[in-house]
């Protein structure tokens, strides 16, 4: 209750501070008060912004399922054990593949909105070759250095070698995490929202789910054959998906589109 509470004020704590920030002369030049014309284009926006939140909240309930899924095991203590450890550590890896979505998006969206989509398409490949490759990098640590990253968390013996059984999958899901992050960030600065909820949905719980629960229970894999089953017949295929439609993108024509959107809401302001 007490870590919960915690985590929830910091939360509360965060969205104060950047409320005043950007109301009290933090970002001048695109806060100047109050007007009737926030409320312009409002549907469009709601829209928008209801298909970016179902679109993060199938990705991040994902993995809720894993755990779930793994605390019905029979003798689950030990295998919620290490499972926990594993999502600790790609918890922390995530946050720089998250930082990687965040500034994406924002970049993408800046240079399609100024009709460059040659822009938008550089920004995209040099996102994602860094972060492939501090993923390649954690990647390496992982497999290298696991034994002593687990003391950090526990020093029983039944613990340190269910995560060891389950070192494979964390080095994969991370260096996995490090594109398809970005490639959503990418997906949020064009605008594709919805189409990759739709694709969230039907990879993670029309396949991934299915398939961890076949390998976990029907095959009798355990917590290892769950998350392998959500890994590959989820989360590789929902990456696979995106990078086909990143490639297969026609910039020049999402740029236009951007441009057409941005003063058709500049003309409804003024």
């Amino acid at each position: 209750m007490g870590t919960m509470a915690t985590v929830g004020i910091s939360w509360w704590v965060s969205v104060l501070i950047l409320l005043a920030y950007s109301t009290c002369g933090g970002c001048p030049l695109t806060w100047t008060g109050f007007s009737s014309e926030a409320f312009t284009g409002l549907w469009e926006f709601l829209k928008l912004s209801a298909s970016s939140g179902v679109m993060l909240c199938l990705e991040n309930w994902y993995y809720q399922i894993l755990v779930i899924m793994t605390g019905n095991l029979q003798n689950p203590r030990i295998a919620v054990d290490s499972l926990s450890i594993c999502m600790t550590i790609n918890g922390w890896e995530m946050m720089i593949p998250l930082a990687f979505f965040a500034g994406t998006g924002v970049r993408v969206a800046n240079e399609l909105g100024a009709g460059n989509g040659k822009g938008a398409r550089f920004a995209t490949i040099v996102s994602v070759t860094q972060s492939l490759i501090i993923g390649l990098f954690l990647w390496v640590i992982i497999m290298l250095f696991h034994n002593q990253i687990v003391w950090i968390f526990s020093s029983s013996d039944a613990v340190l070698t269910a995560v060891n059984r389950l070192t494979i999958l964390l080095a994969f899901t991370v260096l996995l995490n490090s594109v398809q992050p970005v490639l959503s960030g990418v997906a949020v600065g064009s605008g594709w929202q919805s189409y990759v909820a739709y694709i969230n949905l039907g990879c993670y719980y029309c396949l991934g789910v299915p398939f961890g629960f076949l390998m976990g229970w029907v095959f009798k894999f355990g917590v290892l054959g769950i998350w392998a089953g959500m890994m590959f017949g989820g989360t590789a295929v929902q990456t696979m998906i995106l990078i086909f439609i990143t490639t297969r993108c026609d910039w020049e024509n999402e740029a236009q589109i951007a441009v057409a959107r941005v003063n058709k809401w500049s003309k409804s302001i003024d």
